[in-house]
């Protein structure tokens, strides 16, 4: 009985779902899959469309391309700055250099014009009108004058660090002897060590600036 009154119901079903297929299946079951997916659809046509997400990030690179140009500025014109300072001090010292090349030795210059009002003074004391009878007083004078002469010229030296070698009893040194000959060794004066100086040589603060013309004692039979 049951399975009777089944079939009957299906035969019933059958012809209404054929009938809704062939008008375009206007009707749909409210749980069907179509029907879920036309609410979606429904609902996502309500949503916000995508372009905002794509607005925001176009903005922000925006602005972050702004504010790195601004900071190229920025250190593009602290470049120019220190490009400009640098090649100034390079001038100022160029300019520093040529100075101490020229003026370096002005003061030892001004000390040795002191020493050319000596030398002056005392060539005065020579004069064509100088009497017979007053040439020892001349002497004397030019005497006195070279003597000062060269006690100031000592002191000059002293005081802007030239030093005149003193190498007689010293062992011949080629940085600071230039050898003329060699001579017998005398009493008293070791092989090798300087006998006699022909030309003084000097040094400034230490260094050799001229070396001092020599003769160096040898044995008598090692004589050259």
């Amino acid at each position: 009985m049951a399975a009777r009154l089944l079939w009957a119901v299906r035969r019933r079903i059958q012809p209404l779902a054929a009938h809704a297929a062939s008008e375009g299946r206007g009707w749909l079951h409210p749980f069907s899959t179509a029907t879920q997916r036309t609410a979606g659809e429904d609902c996502n046509s309500e949503d916000p469309p995508d372009e905002l997400g794509p607005s925001l990030a176009e903005r922000a690179l925006k602005l972050k391309a702004v504010k790195l140009e601004k900071e190229v500025q920025d250190l593009t014109v602290r470049y120019q700055r220190a490009v400009a300072d640098s090649e100034n001090i390079r001038r100022r010292t160029q300019r520093c250099v040529e100075d101490a090349k020229i003026f370096g030795i002005q003061s030892f210059c001004k000390d040795l014009v002191e020493v050319a009002d000596i030398l002056e003074k005392t060539t005065e004391c020579i004069s064509e009108e100088t009497e017979p009878a007053d040439q020892k007083l001349t002497l004397e004078k030019i005497f006195r004058g070279l003597s000062l002469l060269e006690a100031k010229l000592k002191s000059v030296f002293a005081k802007h660090g030239l030093e005149k070698m003193t190498p007689i009893g010293d062992k011949y040194d080629p940085h600071e002897h230039e050898l003329i000959c060699h001579v017998p060794a005398g009493v008293g004066v070791q092989p090798g060590t300087v006998a006699f100086v022909r030309q003084d040589g000097y040094k400034l603060h230490g260094r050799t600036i001229r070396l001092a013309q020599v003769e160096v004692a040898v044995e008598s039979q090692r004589r050259l």
